[in-house]
């Protein structure tokens, strides 16, 4: 009976630690991306150690505003990608954070502030910081900001519709990037 009783035990002890894991995976999506002309994104997250989560994320926004108006036209057409590491000095999905990516972003902007419209090739690398609150044990609110740096292949046109082109190249740049408000859910 005693041996029946322990070998019980052992087994209820396994099945408690197996199902009591720790949450590896997050989906979060940056609700000022939707304020920037509706820039659809996500970004997942894969916990690689305590302090330490792979991040991949994705940006889309296919829309022009005012299409059949050249005077009134404008676009913050974009689709991008990032991949990157984030250290959590306190523990992983709470508290600060920091991240490095690697990005590639293919845009069009243009007719916002200027008539002048620029389209091309981005390729870079980004800092970021924030904060993340967890509101419950499966979802966080985050808050962060950042800026990414790298090399631009781009065109510029007179504005969005006339097709003149006014100056092409290459140029470095220095841009913000992430002013985020985040929900983010893990399991």
């Amino acid at each position: 009976m005693g041996r029946c009783l322990k070998i019980l035990v052992a087994s209820a002890l396994m099945l408690a630690g197996n199902s009591v894991h720790a949450q590896k995976f997050s989906v979060s999506t940056d609700l000022l991306g939707y304020a920037r002309l509706c820039t659809f994104n996500v970004d997942a997250s894969y916990a690689i150690a305590r302090r330490w989560s792979l991040t991949a994320g994705a940006r889309y926004n296919p829309f022009t505003f005012n299409a059949g108006d050249p005077e009134k036209q404008f676009q913050y057409r974009q689709q991008s990608y990032s991949v990157g590491m984030r250290l959590w000095p306190w523990h992983i999905w709470s508290g600060w954070w920091f991240t490095g990516k690697l990005r590639y972003q293919e845009y069009s902007t243009g007719g916002i502030i200027s008539r002048t419209t620029e389209e091309g090739d981005r390729f870079g690398a980004g800092l970021y910081s924030g904060y993340t609150h967890m509101l419950t044990p499966h979802l966080n609110l985050e808050f962060g900001v950042g800026f990414w740096s790298g090399l631009a292949v781009y065109r510029k046109y007179s504005c969005p519709v006339c097709g003149l082109t006014i100056e092409d190249g290459r140029k470095f740049f220095l841009l913000p990037d992430d002013f985020m408000v985040s929900v983010v859910y893990v399991f």
